[in-house]
């Protein structure tokens, strides 16, 4: 059975959405990326997450073309720089973002993280693009149990629907005690980068020998036993780049992966979880 994860306000979306971290870069892979995405919306993983960061607004453009005439079945993510997230600039940097994206609203609008603007603002312009119609949720990213406290004292900081956050299983840092504070908030966590990001960590998970093992006696992939073991806990979404189809494909498929209590326990003995405060991990 797939699994879902359910905001405050009742949406449930599938526990693996589609991330353009790093698309838009290349005019030459424009295509691809779009096919990718569309892809990915008629394979069940209707949740797309992109920012005003990525490519400049590159990944934005490339959402906004896969999603002409298919808006409706997508639910569209995307984030605002810190500098951009005072009263007045978070509606011009909004706007422009939806410009880019084709379309009058977000379901979900972002902090991309903690700059120096108060989070009084930032929560005040978030209420104003609701007001506004403009978004129809407002959430965080990259903040820690501190910041997320703080955020809960303010004025209207109980609107913050999730928190966007690194989690793979190299990264565990989160299950000490951010992710169970957001559980008991019952506030989803977003995990980007949930096979980790490209580069040498990724190869060695990759390439690890429980996990290839493991893979291997279930007959799937290793991103897909990574995929399935971000999503095994309430209330998570994984949020993996993929501008291929058959990567596309292969996340959704991982939705229907089950680990059994004797696979999370190598797992455990492998990358074990954390037993103390560890710094927030952010890329």
């Amino acid at each position: 059975m797939s699994r879902t994860v359910t905001f405050s306000d009742g949406i449930r979306l599938p526990a693996i959405g589609q991330g353009t971290w790093y698309m838009g870069e290349d005019p030459g892979l424009r295509r691809q990326e779009v096919a990718a995405l569309q892809c990915g919306i008629e394979a069940g993983l209707t949740l797309i997450d992109t920012a005003e960061m990525y490519a400049e607004g590159g990944a934005e453009q490339i959402v906004g073309e896969a999603l002409v005439g298919r808006r409706d079945r997508a639910w569209l993510v995307s984030k605002v720089y810190p500098w951009n997230a005072s009263e007045v600039d978070a509606v011009d940097a909004c706007e422009r973002s939806l410009r880019r994206l084709k379309t009058d609203y977000l379901d979900l609008y972002l902090l991309h993280w903690r700059g120096n603007i108060p989070l009084e603002e930032t929560i005040r312009a978030m209420e104003t693009l609701q007001q506004q119609g403009k978004i129809r949720r407002w959430g965080v990213s990259n903040f820690d149990t501190d910041d997320l406290s703080e955020l809960l004292q303010e004025e209207g900081g109980e609107g913050c629907a999730t928190n966007q956050v690194l989690y793979h299983l190299a990264s565990r840092g989160i299950e000490y005690d951010l992710l169970p504070q957001c559980q008991q908030l019952t506030m989803p966590v977003m995990a980007y980068c949930p096979i980790a990001q490209a580069g040498r960590l990724r190869r060695e998970l990759m390439e690890h020998p429980v996990l290839t093992q493991l893979a291997q006696c279930k007959g799937i992939s290793v991103a897909q036993v990574l995929l399935a073991w971000v999503i095994r806990k309430e209330g998570v979404i994984a949020i993996p780049k993929a501008s291929s189809l058959a990567h596309v494909r292969e996340n959704a498929a991982a939705l229907s992966v089950t680990l059994s209590s004797e696979e999370l326990m190598l797992l455990n003995q492998a990358f074990p979880p954390p037993s103390a405060k560890l710094p927030l991990d952010v890329v």
